[in-house]
């Protein structure tokens, strides 16, 4: 399963949404730095209002989501490619996610200590990408300092892997993202394999107050991370509270619902947060509906229909011979796979074939 490690400054919110994330006070949540030392790992389900509907048509009421697994990692400070504070301890974490999600305090509040003295997020974003360059550029010498002498020798594995490092430092050197690189796909296939912080795909939470989560496109703090999100990192910035999500966890789906309105808001922000980052690492749903349960599977944009199959069993990729396929919002608009199949909605595809996002599948197989 992919990880999304939650990463960002201390007291910023990042073990407190981690608890509302996984629905447990797993990670200690605390008013100084480096309350969190070790990583907590927690597997998320994936809100997802398909399967509801998807589930009356099917006659089940056993619902399975997709899931997501998320990392609540140590707090960065400055100087930590140098040692400061966690340091390597808080890198190496991060270098084993699959995506970032980068929480950024953006709110004021005198009895939360902010490690910096005050609140600005664009400033605390660029302390953390900073630190994650600085460590890059530093590995990015290393390995190309190990590679010249198989370059020399004529090695062809070795001098792709250079000619792809070459593109990247110097990004790494004038401050910018490894992300930022003028790669051609076949080139950031070969880069995967640096293991870089700044090639991973990224995403930012903003944490507001909780009565600002209503009103927060007017907040200044938040407005300021998508101006700068958007204009140097092509990233999306997302609005959370984590107090809020935390309180929501000890209450029931109808309590909390309640209190989501009285709040002004119909949805938690922490499902917002979960499906953005479940597409962020690449993900796609598809389902499988039957008497049995309703069920979302989890796979990689591009993947073929054999590969879906897979996910449910090795033996019904290795024996693959078709899929019943149908659009879900054609399936939902039909009313049931018969009225699908009548107006020529329901599909029989091949090996070849792309599995699309909310596909409802049946696979047929031979071992």
């Amino acid at each position: 399963m992919l990880k999304a490690g939650i990463v960002g400054l201390p007291n910023v919110g990042k073990s407190t949404l981690f608890n509302a994330l996984t629905h447990t006070r797993k990670a200690q949540a605390a008013n100084y730095p480096f309350c969190t030392i070790d990583p907590n790992v927690g597997v998320v389900a994936v809100p997802d209002a398909r399967l509801e509907p998807l589930a009356k048509i099917a006659r089940t009421k056993v619902l399975i989501p997709a899931a997501v697994e998320f990392v609540d990692i140590a707090g960065l400070v400055k100087g930590a490619s140098q040692g400061e504070g966690l340091g390597n301890k808080f890198l190496s974490h991060i270098r084993e996610v699959d995506a970032i999600v980068q929480v950024v305090r953006c709110f004021e509040d005198p009895d939360i200590h902010h490690v910096t003295g005050g609140v600005d997020p664009v400033r605390d974003i660029e302390i953390v990408n900073t630190e994650l360059v600085v460590a890059d550029l530093e590995a990015v010498i290393k390995r190309r300092d190990k590679l010249a002498k198989d370059v020399k020798r004529g090695d062809k594995t070795a001098a792709a892997e250079d000619a792809v490092l070459a593109k990247i430092q110097p990004a790494l050197d004038a401050g910018q993202l490894a992300l930022s690189a003028p790669l051609t796909p076949e080139e950031r296939q070969i880069a995967r394999n640096f293991f870089l912080l700044t090639s991973k795909p990224t995403l930012f939470a903003c944490n507001v107050k909780e009565g600002d989560l209503a009103t927060a496109g007017r907040n200044p703090f938040v407005q300021k991370v998508r101006d700068y999100v958007r204009m140097h990192l092509a990233c999306e910035a997302v609005v959370i509270s984590a107090q809020i999500e935390s309180d929501l966890v000890d209450l029931s789906e109808t309590e909390a619902k309640e209190f989501l309105k009285e709040l002004g808001v119909v949805e938690s922000g922490v499902g917002a947060l979960i499906r953005a980052t479940y597409h962020l690492l690449g993900l796609r749903t598809f389902f499988t509906a039957g008497e049995k349960e309703a069920r979302a599977w989890t796979i990689h944009a591009g993947d073929t229909a054999p590969k879906a199959a897979g996910v449910i069993h090795s033996d019904f990729e290795r024996g693959f011979i078709k899929a019943e396929t149908v659009a879900y919002d054609d399936l939902i608009q039909c009313g049931s796979i018969a009225a699908a199949r009548e107006k020529g909605l329901y599909r029989m595809e091949g090996r070849e074939y792309v599995v699309q996002d909310g596909d409802v599948m049946l696979f047929k197989f031979n071992v």
